[in-house]
Formats: structure tokens, sequence, C-alpha cells
């Protein structure tokens, strides 16, 4: 089969198109005919080495696809059914081999495409508003790179919670796409200073929680973005990783909240990930969330994907077919 591998870390120059032999299922796995993979950053954080793998590997975490086959143990799956998953390494294949306990069902009625789109960023939305820093009706969140894939999701999921949103973007038709999405204010971060901005439209009370999925260049002026005993969220690291930081600095400002939340550690187990999941994929299915997805291109030009992503060209998720 056809998969997108790395034998040295480095930029997507290192993504290979080679052919490897098709994994088949093991005692407890099923194999996936995969119909799509999802791009996300933490495949090129896994490319550069920022997050140690061993290598050579076949990349990519997240997917949609057609059951083929299962190994023994198995009986919640069988040949034909239509799966998503998030956390299964291997995607960027055309084949994927997966632990049955990481994989989900999908309405019969939702694309292949968006159940793809909404499994990681999805659930990363899920844990963010529900547990991390649960949202209620009189919260005020800021959101980092609002017309991305998270955030385009942790806007919509904010506004059905009753909180009131600020999003940060690059550009205005960024802007455009947070608002499109129920964002109550848009700062333009390549125009306005989103701190002081921020602490205006808050009255220079600050908001209730940050969610952060910038980083080194944003993580400071998030924090002093906050309210007394309020949330600094960082969740992602597209500008580089945050340096170690003091915790005195959380008593100064205020007795702050600092956490660095994954989406392995919200879905430790079956009945969480099956939790989180349909809830999604249902909200999808009905209409009730909209996934925007930004473009689809072939295994063969991932290396276009990961440059797209990292020039921070995209609006919305990105998708690689097989």
């Amino acid at each position: 089969m056809k998969a997108i591998r790395i034998n040295k870390h480095g930029g997507p120059e290192v993504l290979e198109h080679e052919d490897i032999a098709t994994p088949e299922a093991g005692a407890g796995q099923v194999s996936i005919k995969v119909a799509t993979a999802g791009l996300n950053y933490i495949d090129t954080y896994h490319r550069t080495g920022l997050y140690p793998v061993e290598l050579p590997l076949t990349l990519g975490l997240e997917g949609s696809g057609t059951v083929e086959s299962v190994g023994a143990d198995v009986s919640e799956f069988s040949a034909g059914d239509r799966v998503a998953w998030s956390g299964c390494p291997g995607s960027y294949a055309e084949y994927v081999v997966a632990s049955a306990d990481k994989i989900v069902q999908i309405p019969d009625g939702l694309a292949f495409e968006s159940a793809a789109a909404c499994m990681l960023q999805g659930m990363t939305t899920h844990y963010l508003s529900h547990s991390t820093y649960p949202l209620k009706q009189s919260d005020t969140a800021l959101v980092h790179a609002a017309a991305g894939g998270v955030g385009l999701i942790l806007i919509q999921v904010a506004k059905m919670l009753g909180a009131r949103v600020i999003g940060t973007c690059g550009t205005e038709d960024k802007a455009d796409l947070a608002r499109e999405a129920g964002a109550d204010e848009v700062i333009l971060y390549t125009e306005q200073d989103f701190e002081a901005e921020t602490r205006r439209l808050t009255d220079g009370i600050g908001v209730d929680v940050a969610y952060d999925s910038v980083g080194k260049s944003t993580w400071e002026k998030s924090m002093n973005c906050l309210r007394p005993r309020g949330y600094l969220v960082l969740f992602g690291n597209s500008s580089g990783a945050v340096p170690p930081i003091d915790p005195l600095l959380l008593s100064q400002k205020g007795s702050l909240f600092l956490t660095r939340p994954t989406l392995v550690s919200h879905t430790q187990t079956r009945d969480e990930l099956l939790g989180r999941a349909n809830e999604i994929l249902s909200w999808v299915d009905s209409g009730k969330l909209n996934i925007r997805i930004d473009r689809t291109v072939p295994l063969a030009d991932a290396a276009d994907a990961h440059r797209a992503l990292e020039s921070r060209a995209t609006k919305g998720k990105v998708l690689i077919q097989p």
C-alpha cells in the first residue's frame, strides 16, 4: 500500500510517499481502508521531532474509513462498518490497523470527510469546554486562532453553552469566518494589541478563560487577559513551546490557574471516548455543529498540506485523501 513516511526529522520535505506492507489486524485490532485522514498540528510536531517518536514512522493519527477485517477478540465491529478515529498512528496511508477500543461508529448519513474532520479537533473542543474549564452562561472566553480547525468549533460550542467569545485572527477574511461561527468580538492581532483590546472589551475585568493553542508568542499576554482566578489553558504550541513558568507569576497576577491538557488524558476510558465522540458526531450529523473543511489534498501531496498549515494559510480543517 501507499503511505506517507518520515525517515528523519525536518521540514515538510522529509515526507516520503512510499510503498510499504499492508498491515494486518491482530487480536483486539481492526483493519480499516482509509477514506480520509485528518491533518493536525501534532503531525507537524512528530515530523520535526518536537514530540519524540521512533523512526521510521507513518504519520497521522486521525481519519475515517471502512472496516476491512477484524482480529480475534473483537465483537463490537465487523467488516463493512463505517468508522472514525483519533489517536491511531499510521493514518496517512491506504490502510491502517487500529485498536478496536480507539474507533467509533459514524452515523449512516454523515460523510467520511465530515467524520474525519471532527474527531481530534471536535473531541479537543469538547474536553476544553466541558471538562478543562466548563463554560457557562456568564463566562467570557478568549479563543486564539479563532478561524482554525479547533477555533471555529470551539466558538460554536462556547455559544451553545451561553458564553461570550472574543476571538483572535490574523486577517479580515479569517475574522469573518470567526464571526460567522458566532464570535461576539474578533481582534485582528496583526493590527491591534490583543491584550489591550481584550481588557477594553471586558471593561478592564479580563476573561474567565483563555484557550491558547499558539503558545510561545501569545501565552504571556493571554495570562494578562485573565480576571483574578482565571484559567490559562495552553493546548498547543503552533508558534513554539512555552518557556518554563515561575509558579509565583500565577499568584502575582491574581491566583491564576494554568493547565496544559491533552486529548489522551480526556479519553482514558472507552466510555469517555464514546461520550465525547458520539456527542460531537451527532451535533455534526444533525447540523447543530458546522465543520469547515478548508481543503482536501491527495496523499502524495501531504507535504503541501503541512506547508499550508504551518504558514497559517488554512481556514478550517485540512484533509488528506488516499
